[in-house]
């Protein structure tokens, strides 16, 4: 029980620990003020008891002395006959014993016939006739037995050394006990308005520290998995310790924060020099090659004579292969080449390239181009940008899907939107969509989006990407003006 009292949270521990620190000292206070009072109770019994018995045994000695037992009797019950009885001291009765230890008379003589030895009147009677001795003259003796419901005070009756008797006084303790109740129940009220003021100011107290540490604490928790987010502003705005901890976490955060941002740069920096050293080696392969086949296709454009569909073949081709050598330039981030203006047959050209893939994946292709006049943009990378976003939307497509593009002028910009089903994209794969290699797919190779964005990037576009209802689909935004 003791180690689930330590376990709990601050949120509870804190207060709870707090109530009970308050309420522990103040019942031990008022349990000790309600004994310190029925001791003092008790003691101006004894000591009215004590000053009763002296003011009796001077009369109650001449009584005896003459043997005048009615006397004695009266002076017994005076005491009793006040009509006054809300003093501190109500004495039960009044006995007097003889020396042969018989009661010689008595304020209850039904209870304490004359004559009757006091010891044949119970046990407490009879340990008490074996203290009769220790009375003193002049020194009343207390007698108050833990078994007994009974306070007794004996004062010798005595004169010039002679003693003719005892007089027992008894008091029954519960008639201490009305005064003391009323007590009690001040000092509970006056305890129950210090806790009623003081639990509730603890508890805020408790709550106002204990919350912050929670948070705190669920914050650190989370630093082994990923940057921890900050505090809530204004939880804690104390310079203490703990603002002072509060404090240090919240710059602790924006250092992990700015170290992810370096770490992301440098592996960003890594992934590029990758990409460049692959773009180097094949630049090489791709370009000697290359070269030679434009010369064999201009060869084959000049000797092929008149025939219109060869050289529309031709023409495409000889586009296909010039977009391939830009491409290669693009992967080495050096696509400032020079490049035809975007023609509306380099956007059916693109159309005619991607169909196949479309009709080979069971995909339906919508396309939609209002362009109808030449735009003063790079007609390759354009061709680009279009085939590699249609081609990433193609393969992220299921069989039957449907893919969706629409190109157009907005304003003074080149507005390319393509959209395809698909399984949507999270947000924290979106977060790393154009870096090379970041795809997740078997066949791709994570290229294909981050060539489209340098290239929208050198041609001072935008492209967004938003994956939401079923539905993941591009803009790119590339400003544009119309040629003659």
């Amino acid at each position: 029980m003791l180690k689930f009292l330590f376990d709990l949270s601050f949120r509870y521990k804190i207060p709870l620990w707090g109530s009970m620190l308050i309420m522990a000292p103040a019942f031990a206070v008022s349990a000790l003020f309600i004994a310190g009072t029925y001791a003092d109770v008790k003691h101006d019994a004894i000591m009215t008891s004590e000053s009763l018995a002296r003011t009796l045994s001077g009369p109650l000695f001449e009584a005896m002395l003459h043997d005048d037992v009615w006397r004695a009797f009266q002076i017994l019950r005076s005491p009793l006959q006040v009509s006054d009885r809300q003093d501190r001291v109500a004495v039960e009765s009044l006995t007097i014993l003889n020396e042969k230890k018989q009661v010689y008379v008595s304020s209850a003589p039904n209870r304490f016939p004359m004559l009757v030895d006091y010891a044949s009147l119970g046990n407490e009677y009879r340990a008490l006739t074996l203290r009769l001795d220790e009375a003193n003259e002049g020194e009343p003796l207390v007698v108050d037995m833990p078994e007994s419901g009974l306070i007794f005070v004996m004062t010798p009756i005595s004169a010039d050394g002679v003693r003719l008797g005892t007089l027992v006084l008894a008091h029954a303790k519960d008639a201490f006990r009305p005064r003391l109740y009323t007590i009690a129940q001040r000092a509970l009220l006056a305890t129950a308005l210090i806790l009623a003021i003081l639990l509730p100011v603890n508890w805020y107290w408790g709550q106002r520290t204990a919350v912050p540490l929670m948070q705190l604490a669920d914050r650190i928790g989370q630093v082994a998995h990923r940057v921890p987010e900050e505090l809530q502003p204004g939880i804690y705005n104390y310079r203490d310790e703990l603002g002072r901890l509060s404090d240090a976490f919240s710059l602790m955060v924006k250092e992990l924060r700015h170290k992810a941002v370096l770490e992301r740069e440098v592996i960003q920096s890594e992934r590029l020099a990758a990409i460049g050293k692959l773009s180097a080696g094949i630049a090489h392969e791709i370009n000697n090659p290359l070269a030679g086949m434009l010369v064999a296709l201009d060869n084959f454009k000049h000797h092929s004579g008149n025939d219109e569909r060869l050289l529309r073949t031709a023409s495409m081709l000889e586009r296909g292969l010039m977009q391939i050598k830009e491409t290669v330039g693009a992967m080495l981030v050096e696509a400032k080449l020079n490049s035809r203006d975007l023609a509306p047959q380099d956007i059916e050209d693109a159309n005619t390239l991607v169909a196949g893939e479309a009709r080979k994946k069971a995909v339906n292709l919508a396309f939609e181009s209002t362009l109808a006049e030449c735009l003063a943009l790079p007609a390759t990378l354009i061709r680009q940008i279009l085939i590699n976003l249609l081609l990433n939307a193609i393969q992220a497509s299921d069989p039957g899907g449907k893919v969706g593009c629409i190109i157009g002028r907005d304003r003074n910009s080149l507005r390319i939107e393509v959209v395809n089903g698909g399984k949507p994209l999270p947000p924290e794969r979106i977060e790393h969509l154009f870096e090379p290699f970041a795809s997740r797919s078997e066949s791709g190779h994570g290229l294909g989006l981050w060539v489209t964005y340098q290239i929208t990037a050198q041609l001072r576009g935008s492209i967004q990407v938003a994956s939401a209802d079923g539905l993941t689909r591009f803009v790119v935004m590339i400003p544009a003006g119309a040629t003659t």
